[in-house]
């Protein structure tokens, strides 16, 4: 039986993802929720190993509690000066009770001497429903700058440059990064998959 994605939940409660996602779906015939319609909702624990991990623990989690088709992404920052880190801990750099500003200002701290300041952005976003479990995985190369720009975007951004450009994410107009980066990568595949799907099902 073909997924009914009539409604899809969000399984996140951070603003920007919200904001980002809504505009990479926008024209869909999709009723878009997040964990914010849902408070009694406690958010799954990200504790798998892997970014797809984290992401399809995160929506199975919102739709063996809801029974609506569930979205959810994992992103990590991999710079390759510190071998791939903070990669599937880039939420949680800087400590469990962290926040992205001491993020930054950690990552800021060690590569201050180091002149590889190569690392791109890894999204995988999971969308799990009543068939099973579909994953899709964006990319984004680029740099890390030495001193904070911008006001846009959320994490990492102010300090992220994309490969081809010189403005950082924090820098740029939402749907200009959208365009590049590597959740608007991952989200224009789920589109994709989710027109195909709901084609398929006003066929039948």
């Amino acid at each position: 039986m073909t997924p009914d994605f009539s409604r899809v939940i969000l399984a996140t409660g951070n603003p920007g993802k919200i904001s980002e996602i809504r505009q990479l779906l926008s024209g869909l015939e999709v009723d878009l929720r997040s964990l914010a319609d849902f408070a009694d909702l406690e958010p799954a624990v990200e504790d798998a190993p892997t970014l797809e991990g984290n992401a399809v623990k995160k929506a199975r989690h919102v739709f063996e509690h809801t029974g609506i088709p569930s979205l959810a992404d994992d992103t990590g920052l991999e710079v390759d000066a510190l071998r791939g880190a903070p990669g599937v801990h880039s939420a949680r750099f800087a400590g469990p009770e962290c926040d992205a500003a001491r993020n930054r200002d950690k990552l800021r701290t060690l590569l201050e001497a180091v002149t590889d300041r190569n690392a791109r952005f890894r999204t995988v976003v999971a969308l799990v429903h009543s068939g099973g479990v579909e994953t899709f995985t964006g990319i984004c190369e680029g740099h890390i700058i030495r001193e904070e720009r911008g006001a846009n975007g959320f994490g990492y951004d102010a300090l992220f440059v994309p490969s081809g450009f010189t403005e950082t994410f924090a820098e740029m107009d939402p749907m200009a990064k959208n365009r590049i980066s590597h959740r608007g990568e991952a989200l224009r595949k789920v589109r994709a998959y989710l027109e195909h799907v709901m084609s398929a099902r006003t066929e039948s």
